[in-house]
């Protein structure tokens, strides 16, 4: 594609890191031994006049296992509920939902209008799959899904960009409006949102929005339980770098409770 026919994204702060984890994905769906499939995103990321290797670096795949794990779980849940619909929460650039598409399935992407405005440039809604221009700290989107049957929500790459209490306050909110709603969403560490608030460069032209919001494993459950009693049991799901650590390294720390509270992670629960 020339770049007379490139998209200039026009995105900065919070909005801008959609393009980071776009990187990662169409990165890892052009390797021989990837962990995600993924045109849409090859496709999207080259329709984009952007710097990304300038801004992102070489990326590590972190962020394409990440997504790869929060598919599985929702074609999982598909399977249950073949004709749910799923709520993607600061979805961004991202094409989950064509990676789990089962053709029957209805989707609402919700993100702010900038947003919005780049997705439709790429992914036009359809009946199937909607879009909504909310913040989605506005409980608005909470009275705009449809709850005559199953709801799933997924929150990929949101939360941390949020203060702690507006996280408490969103899953009380989904609580009261999304009663027996599936939920999924990610973590990262104490230390990791102390550096971003501090100032952590990705590379020299590009430094990561402060993310206020950073929880230790083992302290995921109790919060949760602290802000809202309606929760159901709470599982966390395996989130690894698809590449780059020896064989049995990886089991280790995972296995190991200090190392184990020093890791971003996947929570998958829901609603009473």
């Amino acid at each position: 594609m020339s770049a007379a026919t490139r998209h200039a994204p026009g995105l900065n702060d919070v909005p801008e890191t959609m393009l980071w984890s776009l990187y990662h994905r169409a990165t890892e769906a052009r390797r021989a031994d990837r962990v995600l499939a993924d045109p849409d995103s090859v496709r999207i990321m080259e329709g984009l006049d952007y710097d990304f290797p300038g801004h992102f670096g070489v990326p590590g795949g972190a962020l394409a296992g990440r997504a790869a794990q929060i598919d599985r779980c929702v074609v999982q849940w598909l399977e249950a509920h073949p004709d749910g619909l799923v709520v993607s929460l600061g979805e961004g650039l991202e094409t989950q939902s064509r990676r789990v598409d089962n053709g029957r399935m209805r989707w609402l992407s919700v993100d702010l209008p900038e947003a919005i405005r780049l997705r439709e440039l790429f992914l036009p809604p359809t009946e199937r799959f909607r879009h909504l221009a909310m913040n989605a700290l506005d409980p608005g989107w909470i009275a705009a899904v449809d709850t005559t049957g199953p709801v799933f929500v997924v929150a990929q790459g949101l939360l941390m960009y949020l203060e702690p209490e507006a996280v408490g306050r969103l899953f009380g909110a989904m609580a009261a409006g999304l009663a027996g709603a599936g939920l999924m969403f990610d973590t990262i560490p104490p230390w990791l949102s102390r550096l971003t608030l501090r100032g952590l460069h990705q590379t020299m032209a590009y430094r990561l929005p402060g993310m206020p919001w950073g929880i230790a494993r083992d302290d995921i459950e109790p919060t949760m339980r602290r802000w809202c009693a309606a929760i159901g049991p709470i599982v966390m799901q395996p989130y690894r770098m698809p590449r780059g650590m020896p064989p049995g390294l990886d089991e280790f720390v995972t296995a190991a409770p200090f190392l184990r509270n020093q890791l971003p992670c996947l929570v998958q629960t829901r609603f009473l």
